[in-house]
This record gives C-alpha cells, sequence and structure tokens, in this order.
C-alpha cells in the first residue's frame, strides 16, 4: 500500500528543499522523522510536515482498505521537489536602474509505502 501527499506553491526554494528530500528518500519513516525534527535547516520543516501527512494517509487508507497498518513498516518510497511559479518583484538601485528579485516556489511530494511494495514497484519497472 502506498501513500501520498504534496505541498505545492511553497514559498521556499526548491534547492534548498531537495537538500533536505534527498536526506530521507529511502529511510524508514522513524528515521526520516527524527531526522527532519532535528536538522538545522528550515526546509526541514515543511518537509517535516509533508511527510507526517504522507503517513497519516496511509493510515486512512489502510482503515478503509480494512487492512492492519504498522507505521514501523513505512518507508519513504519517493521523494521530490518540482519547482513552482516565480514571483518576480524589482528593487530600486543606484541611478534609476531596478534589480529583479526572483522569489522561488516549490512543489513537494512525498510517497510513504510498505519495503515489500518497493521491491515490487521495481519488478513492475523492469
Amino acid at each position: 500500500m502506498e501513500a501520498k501527499a504534496q505541498a505545492r506553491f511553497v514559498r521556499l526554494t526548491p534547492q534548498k528543499a531537495r537538500r533536505m528530500v534527498n536526506v530521507v528518500r529511502g529511510k524508514g519513516t522513524e528515521e526520516a522523522i527524527t531526522t527532519l525534527r532535528f536538522a538545522p535547516q528550515a526546509a526541514a520543516e515543511t518537509v517535516l510536515k509533508v511527510l507526517e501527512s504522507a503517513i497519516a494517509n496511509a493510515r486512512v487508507k489502510a482503515d478503509q482498505a480494512s487492512q492492519r497498518f504498522d507505521e514501523d513498516k513505512l518507508v519513504v518510497l519517493e521523494a521530490y521537489v518540482d519547482e513552482g511559479p516565480t514571483m518576480k518583484r524589482f528593487r530600486p538601485r543606484a541611478q534609476g536602474r531596478a534589480g529583479r528579485i526572483l522569489k522561488r516556489t516549490s512543489h513537494i511530494t512525498v510517497v510513504v509505502g510498505e519495503r515489500e511494495a518497493k521491491s515490487v514497484a521495481k519488478e513492475r519497472t523492469r
């Protein structure tokens, strides 16, 4: 069973968000949560929220399917950051010029599932 969570239009640059997503990809959910909780980067908080949401989605999905839910078996199968729209702002500079400021946004996606589902997914792609 797989569950997915997304955070769209997050006011965080994709480059900074990818640093944290790369850290948790492939880890167990408990280890990933602990890593994100104590990471000093600001992006860790947002990625942590998306991860916890994906776990909650997995719990709901298991309840609807009347399956037993074990959070210890969950693994971060996929985690990626896509670039969202960029807000363009201008700041006055010397001699009447204007400097452009790019305020980037991100779409953060996390997919969690059981360890067995990870190997089955690899076999499907072959």
